[in-house]
Parts: structure tokens; sequence; C-alpha cells
């Protein structure tokens, strides 16, 4: 039978989840397949994967989509490792540099500077990390993943998207989901759900695996990132994309 193509992301907050995936059974049904998350987007667009843990933004640009499971990346406040740096405060930025591995946390930045901020910086596409040297002054800067706990040391002002998201909408915000281009068998999706599961049982195993200096991970996996998508997250991500459009 051919492998399931599955995209995955490589920073610390999907290690959970992608730790049961590593294991059989359901290791022996797909091929993982690394790369950051807008990258995974364009490759589930382009059918180069049929799964992948994709920012939830770039959900309405695929012609066929299903979510897989009940398992995300998301928060219910303070995420952490998704935030606006700066050195002064945000109604005196005038530049805002966007993270290029991103599409959710450009979107939902750009609503929170309309709607919420209403501020009128320039936005500053970016290809490269060399756009963080340039977080200072009145330029601000977008970084995700374990590049933002890195940030996190460097920057004075921190502004955690999960947080403002919750602080204006009271609800909780999901970054990336499980989506599918195509209709997988029930079967597999049962045990890809399991596998999922697994590794949120076995975070002080993960967390002695793959320690880090950049965050307390014990906090991280157990404070900031909420893995469920349960019925409140599913509410979060409809009002999300409702915005979208």
């Amino acid at each position: 039978m051919k492998k399931i193509r599955t995209g995955i992301v490589s920073y610390l907050n999907t290690r959970p989840l992608i730790y049961g995936l590593q294991k059989p059974p359901v290791k022996d049904s797909i091929e993982l397949i690394e790369a950051y998350p807008a990258r995974l987007s364009e490759m589930l667009i382009n059918d180069e994967i049929d799964l992948g843990l994709i920012p939830v933004a770039s959900i309405p640009k695929l012609s066929e989509y299903h979510i897989i499971g009940d398992y995300c990346i998301g928060s219910e406040g303070e995420v952490a490792s998704v935030c606006l740096f700066s050195e002064v405060p945000v109604e005196k930025v005038t530049k805002v540099y966007l993270d290029y591995q991103s599409r959710s946390s450009v979107a939902l930045l750009k609503w929170l500077i309309r709607e919420y901020w209403g501020i009128n910086p320039e936005l500053i596409e970016t290809t490269d990390e060399n756009y963080r040297a340039e977080i200072k002054g009145t330029a601000a800067g977008l970084v995700i993943g374990d590049r933002a706990l890195e940030q996190r040391k460097i920057s004075t002002f921190i502004y955690d998207l999960g947080a403002e998201w919750r602080f204006v909408t009271g609800l909780p915000f999901v970054f990336a989901a499980w989506v599918s281009n195509k209709k997988l068998p029930d079967s597999f999706v049962e045990q890809f759900n399991n596998a999922n599961a697994e590794g949120l049982k076995h975070i002080d195993e993960i967390i002695a695996q793959y320690p880090s200096p950049l965050y307390d991970l014990k906090k991280y996996y157990t404070f900031h990132i909420s893995y469920h998508l349960d019925e409140r997250k599913r509410k979060g991500m409809e009002l999300f994309l409702s915005y979208l459009k």
C-alpha cells in the first residue's frame, strides 16, 4: 500500500504530536516529510504531500480539505512562541517584518494591527533569517517557533499573539491543524489520532529526550501549547477563518 505523505514541522512544539508517529503501527503507513509551516501549506496545495500540520490560514486556499483527528497546535491564551517583538511600545512601531515561515500568525498579526491596535506600520515580507537583525528602533518583527523563544531573550517588548487573540475574542486560537487534501481511510484517521494522543502521555520522556535551553519545556507543553482540538478551539478557528474572508 502506498504510504501517506505526511508533512511535519520540526519546532519544539510539535514533538509531542510527532512522538507517536515515529512508532508502529502508524509509522508503517506514513512517510514523514519535514518543512516549516508556510512551506508545508504550499506542498499540500500542490499535492506534494497528502496530509500536513499546516497553518489554518492556508485552509481556504485548498480546493478540498479535511481536518484530520482531534489534535492541533493551539493555545488557550499566552502561547510564548508566536510574538511580535520590538524595542518600543506597539503604538510607536513604524514598520513590521513578517516571518516568512508563517501563515496563520501573519494573518492574525495583520488582523490585530488593523482591528485592535489601530496602528498603520509598513509591513515587510521576509525570505530568510536576516530580518531578525532588523528588529530594532521602531522596527518590530513577528517571529514564530523556536526562534521566538530565542528572541524572547533579546527584545524589550513582547506581544504574545495567542494572549492578544484571547483578550479580544475570549476564545482559544488554533495556529496549525492536521489537514489532508483528500479523503483518507477512516481506519487510518483513527490510527493517526491515537498516535497523536500517545505523545501527550509521554511529555516528561520527550523533554528528557530533547532538552532545550530556550525555555522551560514542561511549562511550554502543559501551559502554553494546548493540543486538543476541542469545540472551543474549533469555534475560535471558525471565527478566525471568517475574518480572513
